[in-house]
């Protein structure tokens, strides 16, 4: 363990250069942040690479177990300051502690359709936040993660595995092209079901879900592309009663979650 009060320390600079892709991509590592998150990580089997922590929480249990998990692995532990956590997290109150974790390989390889009934697809996704709520909302619902396509964000930046709340730890997540997801899917079962408010769709209430169902889910302002609409099984809408003419999109994608998970396990 070592203490560290200096924000120029090597190893927190390291950390600090995590808020950015580039630092993510060469170091093969990405920050989350919280004892209750990291807590949860460790359920799951993931241990810090580095840890660091506020001194005023070296007392508390939950803390003590994430110290010796990543002392086991012989991974850096840091016992520093609030305001550093803070400097490090960007966050006004930061919490306990924060660790680095390894990167996991995104590859649709490691995607197991038969382990989830249902999965979400994201294509040009552009905000973390989104993202972050998507994978919390899969986690929430049993679904088995999503699957990031084309120009879609960074799923391992700061604001998307703070949104996740954990979810990026308990969810998979695979970062494709559209041709190569679309070859992968069809090279085994699964439904595509698209979300989008022209075309041949139904009321997403009229559609049968079957397991496993990839709910497919278009970029905020544009929607789904043609070519993808029309590689889709169904395409499903969500009526709009008012004056709005859409739903933000991590909205749009629990409501079919929902809605999906109410067919496949009635009460």
């Amino acid at each position: 363990m070592t203490d560290v009060t200096s924000p120029a320390n090597p190893v927190l600079k390291s950390l600090k250069a995590l808020a950015d892709k580039k630092g993510r991509r060469e170091q093969g590592l990405f920050l989350a942040e919280g004892l209750r998150v990291c807590t949860e990580a460790l359920a799951t089997g993931h241990v810090p690479r580095t840890l660091i922590f506020a001194a005023d929480a070296e007392g508390h249990p939950l803390t003590a177990a994430l110290v010796a998990a990543t002392e086991a692995r012989r991974g850096t532990v840091i016992r520093s300051t609030r305001d550093l956590l803070h400097r490090l997290t960007g966050k006004d109150n930061p919490g306990a502690v924060a660790a680095a974790y390894a990167i996991p390989d995104t590859g649709l390889a490691r995607i197991d359709r038969g382990t989830a009934a249902l999965w979400v697809v994201a294509e040009n996704l552009k905000d973390p936040g989104n993202l972050g709520t998507m994978l919390r909302t899969c986690d929430a619902t049993g679904a088995g993660g999503v699957i990031l396509l084309d120009q879609s964000c960074d799923p391992f930046s700061l604001e998307a595995v703070r949104a996740s709340m954990g979810g990026v730890f308990t969810r998979r997540i695979a970062q494709a092209t559209g041709p190569d997801f679309l070859a992968w899917l069809r090279a085994g079962p699964g439904e595509l079901v698209g979300a989008a408010l022209d075309g041949h769709t139904v009321d997403y209430r009229a559609h049968r879900f079957a397991a496993p169902t990839f709910l497919f889910m278009g970029n905020e302002q544009s929607g789904l592309p043609p070519a993808y609409a029309a590689a889709c099984d169904a395409l499903v809408k969500l009526p709009m009663k008012g004056t709005a003419d859409s739903l933000n999109v991590a909205v749009a994608t629990a409501v079919l979650l929902y809605a999906a998970l109410a067919q496949m396990e009635p009460l």
